[in-house]
């Protein structure tokens, strides 16, 4: 009779846990915003390439970001809890790039490199 409780308990705390962990990795949503790159190298570059590195994970609630630079898109992976897409869209354009609708700011632009301006 303990042997079956003391099962019984583990069994619920295990499930408790696993359904805990699912329901917080649903959390994360990805998005694919469409850029604009004026160079062939900016993933590269000394200035552009360092500014996806520190400062796209400074966006609040971004996880992780992936730049193709041949499709020219950010793939985004962020809380929707802590941020929203649009929020996304105007930190990458405060960066000097577009986002889908929303243009790269003056600011932004002017932050590049030569070659990675227009």
């Amino acid at each position: 009779m303990k042997n079956s409780i003391l099962k019984s308990i583990f069994f619920l705390t295990l499930l408790f846990f696993t359904s805990n962990t699912a329901s917080a990795q649903k959390t994360n949503q990805k998005a694919v915003i469409k850029t604009f790159l004026h160079c062939d190298h900016c993933k590269e570059c000394e200035t552009c390439g360092l500014k996806f590195k520190t400062e796209m994970l400074k966006i609040k609630g971004v996880k992780m970001y992936e730049l193709d630079d041949k499709a020219m898109t950010f793939t985004i992976y962020y809380n929707p809890k802590k941020t929203t897409l649009q929020a996304i869209k105007e930190g990458i354009a405060k960066l000097g790039y577009d986002a889908d609708e929303v243009k790269a700011t003056a600011e932004g632009i002017a932050s590049l490199d030569g070659c990675c301006k227009a």
